[in-house]
């Protein structure tokens, strides 16, 4: 298959350009640096696009099999300016806009496109009630978001092409993301929970991130919506418990509510909140996580 990826360059584009180039894919990733230097890239072929628009690419969808939509600014990056927000949300729906347009006026369309979206879809903190696809939209910044964002692209379902939308929890991997932020306190013997702990954490180790991307990209029945977690979210708490047993480590230095309020704002609701995210769609259609338990996926990460 020829698979165009965007966003390819951040931790779940990257793994998954690589697992598709090892079975011998083409991929195009899309990036707004394309002359950068990506070792870990080799064999893709790196296409500059502006993040808004299908002029310097949209002639490469005559030629792709599927589109897998990543891109967006980060999240969790730095704190939420008005100016940070506006470009976490338009980054997102102007990567879907450009996608639709350029799927719209391929002679050849692509017969999948998967559409990133997050588990923040549902509201910050959702309590303890068990959160399947067909839940209702929350209504913060980054439900909000989430909303727009998987509208970005839905018109492509109109010219016939299937649309898978992913909604993924936490992403554990060694390369980046939350874990290496998340296990550096421990590894200097100041872990602990954060705030209550009760907060729910659904997670999702990189290698089954990408295996469900690959197993919607091929499996022509999946289409809708697919909570991207592990099927067993924790609290944090017990997530702290298990990180500390993994790496023999205390748990001794909780980081209050109040701390993460002053130092990240409005962000850090996304830290005091969570989902009970449960993959429904996913298992469902019979996929099998190879890392379906937190103490299996850390021991694996250590």
């Amino acid at each position: 298959m020829h698979i165009i990826i965007t966003g390819g360059t951040g931790l779940i584009g990257q793994a998954l350009a690589k697992s598709l180039l090892a079975d011998k894919h083409r991929v195009t990733i899309l990036t707004r640096s394309p002359e950068k230097p990506r070792p870990q890239l080799t064999g893709a072929m790196l296409t500059g696009w502006d993040g808004r628009t299908a002029a310097e690419w949209g002639h490469l969808v005559n030629e792709a099999d599927a589109i897998v939509n990543l891109a967006g600014a980060g999240v969790a990056d730095q704190r939420w300016t008005p100016a940070r927000k506006a470009l976490i949300l338009e980054s997102r729906v102007n990567a879907g806009h450009a996608l639709q347009s350029a799927i719209e006026g391929a002679a050849k369309k692509p017969a999948v496109l998967i559409q990133a979206s997050a588990v923040g879809f549902y509201g910050a903190d959702t309590g303890d009630a068990p959160i399947v696809e067909d839940a209702p939209a929350g209504d913060d910044f980054l439900a909000r978001v989430c909303v727009a964002w998987e509208a970005s692209s839905a018109g492509v379902e109109t010219f016939g092409v299937r649309r898978a939308v992913i909604r993924t929890g936490v992403v554990l991997a060694r390369e980046g993301g939350a874990y290496p932020k998340m296990s550096l306190p421990f590894r200097f013997f100041a872990g602990g929970k954060v705030g209550t702990g009760k907060q729910w954490t659904p997670w999702i180790h990189i290698a089954d991130e990408v295996a469900a991307i690959r197993f919607l990209l091929e499996n022509d029945a999946a289409r809708g919506i697919f909570n991207l977690t592990a099927p067993t979210p924790i609290t944090n708490a017990d997530f702290t418990r298990a990180l500390g047993q993994v790496l023999r480590r205390p748990t001794l230095f909780p980081v209050p509510s109040i701390v993460l309020k002053l130092i990240f704002g409005e962000l850090a609701s996304v830290l005091l909140g969570g989902q009970r995210a449960i993959p429904k769609h996913l298992q469902s259609l019979g996929f099998q996580f190879q890392f379906a338990d937190i103490d299996s996926a850390l021991r694996n990460l250590r």
